[in-house]
């Protein structure tokens, strides 16, 4: 929408209009108004008021994907993060072990335990946030079929029937949890961009990781970590739908803020998948 501003005439630009000659091009950017009724069919080289006309409407360019939802746009800000090995869509740098393809990994069955226990601490975190609720729309994302904690469970009880000694959490999964408690109750936007990337991660790639190390130290065995109950597409589906419900009530501002959280937490969650290799 064209925008109109008043334009103040001070004393000393004032002049005492004077006749032009009708034929005569007027290229002022200003439009004369108030002109006396004797003055028909002629035009005033300086109006005693004026306004300016604005051509140009100022829109605020959309974000990538925000056409189709906002977890299309966590969805795109999550890709950039990402190697090229690992997406193709990733503009990232390898830097780290586990930022390398999976195909080039050497995981230990002592490293992938520890990297499971952690992970346990999260997710049991996760869980427990949305059964409590500390902002009542978390409530949303209960018995969403991606619950993994239970799955978890069995798996580490399996292992430990095989002989395996299931070793005590470590600091990358309780400090993330601790985080995570925080974060849910002071800065829920923050806390839904944690909770969409670490399910959402997890139902991609993770089961690329989970393959892998099937093949490499569980003679194929699949864990409950990788089976879901029910149609996984689907179940995803659910919940991007939920996720963008809750999110048409957010202001641009606070879904910047989520997702401007996204290296959060793909630093906070590398760090516990760093130990499948240690």
């Amino acid at each position: 929408m064209a925008s109109l501003t008043a334009v103040s005439q001070t004393q000393s630009l004032y002049i005492k209009p004077r006749l032009v000659s009708p034929h005569r091009q007027f290229r002022s950017v200003f439009l004369a108004t108030g002109l006396p009724a004797g003055f028909r069919g002629a035009r005033a080289a300086m109006p005693r008021k004026a306004v300016i006309v604005s051509a140009t409407t100022a829109e605020k360019p959309k974000k990538k994907g925000e056409s189709k939802g906002f977890v299309e746009e966590m969805r795109f800000v999550a890709m950039r993060l990402h190697t090229r090995d690992q997406a193709k869509e990733g503009e990232k740098e390898v830097k780290q072990p586990e930022e390398k393809a999976v195909t080039k990994w050497d995981p230990s069955i002592e490293g992938y335990l520890k990297f499971l226990v952690d992970s346990k601490v999260v997710y049991d975190t996760l869980e427990n946030i949305v059964q409590e609720a500390p902002h009542s729309f978390y409530a949303e994302f209960r018995n969403t079929g991606l619950e993994r904690s239970a799955s978890l469970a069995k798996d580490l009880e399996w292992f430990k029937e095989q002989g395996h000694t299931i070793p005590e959490p470590s600091s990358p999964g309780l400090d993330y949890a601790q985080y995570l408690k925080e974060l849910s109750v002071k800065d829920p936007q923050a806390f839904i961009c944690h909770f969409y990337n670490i399910y959402f991660a997890h139902s991609a790639g993770g089961r690329m990781i989970g393959k892998k190390v099937a093949e490499k130290l569980l003679n194929n065995k699949g864990l409950e970590f990788y089976k879901w109950d029910g149609d996984l597409p689907q179940l995803l589906q659910n919940v991007r739908d939920k996720l963008n419900k809750v999110a048409e009530d957010w202001t641009r501002e606070e879904k910047n803020h989520c997702l401007e959280e996204t290296e959060k937490s793909f630093k906070l969650s590398g760090e516990i998948l760093r130990l499948i290799l240690s």
